[in-house]
C-alpha cells in the first residue's frame, strides 16, 4: 500500500477550514451549554428541584433566550476556524516531518509529540483569542428574540473591540498557557488515536482511502480522549477567561486564586461540570472535521493536476 503524498498547506487550509466551518455549524449549540454549566456557581435545577441534565440546560436556553442563543459567540469561532484548522493540520504535518532521525525514520510517538506542538501553535496563534471572544458572548444572558434587550457585546468584533479598549489587548490572551495545555493534550491525544485507527483500518481492509463513515467513527473516538483527561483545565480556563482581571493578578496568581475558589466554595465535582456536553461537542466535532477533511483534502488531491492545467492556461 503505497504512502500518500504529504498534502501542501493550501490543501491544509482548504480543507482544514472546511472541515472546521462545519463542525462549527453543526456542534456549537453543545459548546454554548457545555460553557453554562461551567460558570455556574451552583447547579442548575428545574422546578421540581431537580438537576438539570445538559439538555436540561439547553432547554432552558431556549426557552428563557430563545433558540438563536444557542449560537451565541458562533461569529467568533468560524471567524477563527480557517486559520485554527490550517494551522493545526499544517504544524502537525510539520513537526512530523522535522521528527525523524537521520535515516529519515519517524521518532517513538512521532503522532503524540506533533499533537502536541500543533496544540500549542494554535492556542497561542488562534485560540484563545477567540475563545475568550466566545465565552464572553456565551455567558450574556439575554434574549435575541427582544430587540430591546440590548447586550453589553453586540457580536464578536464588538466583543474584541470592547474587551480591548476596557481591559487591554493582553485581556485576549487571559488563560493563554491553560488554554495551551487543554489544546497539547488534546491534540496529543487526537492525533495518535486518529492515526492509529486510520492505519489499523486501512491495513485491514488493504485499502488506502477510508469511506467516510469509517473516517467520522474513527474521529468520533479519538476526539473524546481529551476532553475526558483535561476538563478541570478547561473548567479553570472558561472562569478565567468570563471575567475581567480589575486587580492586575498574574496569571499564576489567577490560577491559584480561582482553582482554589472552586474546591472551597464548589469542592472537586465541580472540576468536572460541563463533561458530558464537552465530550458530545468536541467527540462529534471531530467526527465532522476528519470526515469533512479527508474528504476535501482527497478531492483537492485528485483535482491537483487539472487545477495546475488550467492555472498554465490561464497564463
Amino acid at each position: 500500500m503505497a504512502a500518500r503524498e504529504r498534502k501542501s498547506p493550501l490543501v491544509n487550509l482548504i480543507a482544514g477550514g472546511s472541515a472546521g466551518f462545519m463542525e462549527a455549524l453543526i456542534c456549537h449549540p453543545l459548546d454554548t451549554i457545555k460553557v453554562r454549566m461551567q460558570l455556574a456557581k451552583n447547579v442548575a435545577r428545574n422546578a421540581s428541584g431537580q438537576n438539570l441534565s445538559f439538555l436540561g440546560v439547553g432547554m432552558r436556553i431556549v426557552k428563557r433566550e430563545s433558540p438563536l442563543a444557542l449560537y451565541k459567540g458562533l461569529g467568533a469561532v468560524t471567524a477563527g476556524i480557517v486559520p485554527k484548522m490550517a494551522i493545526r493540520f499544517t504544524t502537525f504535518q510539520f513537526y512530523k516531518d522535522v521528527m525523524v532521525d537521520k535515516d529519515g525514520k519517524p521518532w517513538k510517538l512521532n503522532n503524540l509529540w506533533a499533537g502536541l506542538l500543533a496544540g500549542v501553535t494554535e492556542a497561542v496563534l488562534v485560540v484563545t483569542p477567540m475563545d475568550v471572544v466566545k465565552i464572553r458572548l456565551q455567558a450574556q444572558r439575554h434574549s435575541m428574540a427582544d430587540p430591546l434587550d440590548i447586550p453589553k457585546y453586540r457580536n464578536a468584533a464588538h466583543c474584541a473591540f470592547t474587551v480591548v479598549r476596557e481591559e487591554g489587548f493582553g485581556a485576549l490572551y487571559r488563560g493563554v498557557g491553560l488554554t495551551s495545555l487543554r489544546q497539547a493534550t488534546n491534540q496529543a491525544a487526537n492525533f495518535p488515536t486518529y492515526h492509529f485507527l486510520k492505519g489499523y483500518l486501512q491495513r485491514l481492509q488493504d485499502i488506502t482511502e477510508l469511506p467516510g463513515y469509517q473516517s467520522a467513527s474513527i474521529g468520533l473516538i479519538s476526539g473524546a480522549m481529551g476532553p475526558l483527561v483535561n476538563n478541570p483545565i478547561d473548567i479553570v480556563k472558561t472562569r478565567i477567561q468570563r471575567t475581567p482581571n480589575p486587580e492586575g493578578l498574574s496569571g499564576w496568581a489567577r490560577f491559584k486564586d480561582v482553582n482554589g475558589s472552586i474546591l472551597k466554595n464548589e469542592g472537586w465535582r465541580a472540576f468536572y461540570k460541563g463533561v458530558t456536553p464537552r465530550v458530545l461537542r468536541v467527540a462529534p466535532g471531530q467526527a465532522v472535521t476528519f470526515a469533512v477533511y479527508e474528504r476535501v483534502s482527497s478531492w483537492l488531491d485528485s483535482n491537483s493536476d487539472r487545477f495546475k492545467l488550467a492555472t498554465a492556461a490561464a497564463k
